[in-house]
């Protein structure tokens, strides 16, 4: 009886804490909130151009950000950017490839980047839209697509952003295929970017898998993770609530060569097949990043 009361009291805590989580992120507009009618139309290239500055310094002082092969983004066709995600919700190295992909092609020039409802609906984050971030889903994607914009997809979500720190030279999609899909739908050819050194921005110790569906987080609120990592100012943290300042990591960013998955595997390619050898290609990138760094944050 005494062990059934302390499983029963703990699994009440545990549903009380997933509560108090959702909570927190309804006033971000997670279920409410003023959102843009035309998630693409958010996009302001103006606030763009006044902020670039400012963002420049965080990327170049902070986190000494190093990005290379822009130039294998094309100038004026859309395209799929495909990239490894870390450092949890403080992704430093997305605002990094942002503030060196307007440098290098001009405020005007349209991007937009796929993100967790979480951060694309948050008022309190409306400034990400105004970057070009929208909700992620495939009707979003196409309709960027169609304006000729480059839209960038992170495929391993949560699953990945909160994997282990030691895990940072390891792309981890999950087995998540639908970018392939939609780059064959619409025919776009897929250009990876691989990024290191944003899982060094905490220590991020588990995912907490487990316990995110024990306590159903997920159907809360589509985040199928309750992670555990240290970093300041509260040492310990889970889902990086209710704030995390990151550390100051060295990021590096590198955008690979275009892949034309039909050029590359014929008329009517296998999704397995042209997963295997895309994340392949990028764990080869990953890979030889993670040999240049000496000492982790450091770089």
């Amino acid at each position: 009886m005494l062990g059934s009361g302390l499983i029963g009291g703990s699994l009440a805590m545990a549903k009380a804490m997933a509560g108090d989580v959702a909570r927190t992120l309804d006033p971000l507009g997670v279920v409410n909130g003023s959102l843009p009618e035309d998630w693409l139309e958010a996009r302001d290239p103006g606030y763009i151009r006044e902020t670039l500055p400012a963002l420049r310094a965080w990327s170049d002082l902070y986190f000494r950000a190093e990005v290379s092969g822009l130039e294998n983004i094309p100038e004026d066709a859309p395209v799929l950017l495909v990239g490894n995600h870390s450092g949890g919700t403080l992704i430093a190295d997305t605002f990094v490839f942002a503030q060196h992909f307007y440098d290098h092609f001009g405020p005007d020039r349209r991007f937009h980047q796929l993100a967790h409802d979480v951060a694309a609906k948050s008022p309190l984050l409306g400034l990400i839209r105004r970057y070009g971030v929208v909700p992620a889903s495939h009707d979003n994607a196409r309709a960027a697509f169609d304006l000729g914009a480059p839209v960038l997809v992170y495929p391993g979500g949560d699953y990945e952003t909160f994997r282990p720190s030691w895990h940072s030279d390891q792309i981890e999609f999950g087995g998540r295929q639908g970018f392939i899909k939609l780059a064959l739908e619409r025919d776009v050819p897929i250009v990876p970017v691989v990024a290191i050194g944003g899982q060094e921005t905490a220590l991020f110790l588990t995912r907490g898998e487990r316990a995110a569906k024990l306590i159903g987080l997920d159907k809360l609120t589509r985040i199928k993770v309750l992670p555990v990592s240290i970093g300041p100012p509260l040492g310990v943290n889970f889902l990086d609530l209710p704030g995390r300042i990151p550390f100051p990591a060295k990021i590096k960013v590198q955008v690979l060569p275009p892949i034309d998955l039909r050029e590359r595997f014929g008329a009517d390619p296998d999704a397995d097949e042209a997963y295997e050898a895309v994340t392949a290609e990028m764990q080869d990138a990953l890979t030889a990043l993670d040999e240049e760094r000496t000492l982790p944050v450091v770089g």
